[in-house]
């Protein structure tokens, strides 16, 4: 049975996943809490989405979800443009819903709702913000989209556009670094639009193959944190 076990997963079908986070968005200019607001991207962010679209427009990709906020929404559309995909929009990729702290400064939240702040800093992953939701939230219905989504497109390149709060908590999924009994988690960064790269040949069987990556963009931000190998 080993041996048949083995072989299976050797012929199963190679799903690649791209996560990619937004481009900067005027809250992210700010230092804003974004949540489910409309900021919409920045200059800098439009620039930052057609670069990459630039650099995937000659990969063969089988779908293109997104987060249905505007900054996702906007940094998707490049992409959908040069390829001729649908967009699936959805609000199961959207941020953590920060409720009270929407809006406001990394100060203004520590000064008004010192509680919320700090449980959200920490990555108290069960704490519910005033208004708002808790990351085991984010992590349920961002989990349930993304499974749905790799049931659909086996076998496909599928790129999802998102948020660093989401970004972040399915590749802590993916990788098996958080269950029920998970209490605090690391911080796992993505500039605006770093790409989160996997390959996925069953729920036992995921590679990554970069964190983060933001190559494309150096000319453009400077910044150049990239991990390696193959779109």
């Amino acid at each position: 049975m080993a041996g048949t076990d083995t072989c299976f997963f050797c012929i199963m079908a190679v799903t690649r996943l791209l996560l990619i986070r937004h481009g900067q968005s005027g809250g992210n200019v700010n230092g804003r809490f974004g949540g489910h607001s409309d900021t919409p991207l920045s200059e800098l962010g439009c620039r930052q989405a057609e670069i990459t679209a630039d650099l995937l427009e000659s990969v063969k990709i089988g779908a293109i979800y997104s987060s249905d906020l505007p900054r996702a929404v906007q940094t998707a559309e490049p992409l959908v443009a040069r390829t001729g995909l649908e967009l699936n929009k959805t609000s199961a990729f959207r941020e953590r819903n920060v409720g009270v702290l929407e809006g406001l400064t990394f100060e203004e939240s520590k000064e008004r709702y010192p509680d919320d702040y700090y449980a959200l800093v920490k990555r108290d992953v069960n704490h519910v913000i005033t208004e708002g939701e808790s990351y085991r939230e984010l992590l349920s219905r961002g989990t349930g989209a993304l499974e749905e989504i790799l049931r659909t497109h086996m076998g496909k390149r599928i790129v999802v556009f998102s948020h660093t709060g989401m970004i972040c908590y399915l590749t802590l999924y993916l990788i098996g670094a958080i269950n029920r009994n998970t209490r605090q988690t690391p911080w796992l960064v993505t500039s605006n639009c770093g790409i989160n790269r996997f390959e996925i040949r069953g729920r036992r069987n995921i590679r990554v193959k970069a964190l983060n990556d933001t190559r494309h963009l150096i000319d453009t931000t400077g910044n150049n944190s990239f991990a390696g190998g193959k779109y």
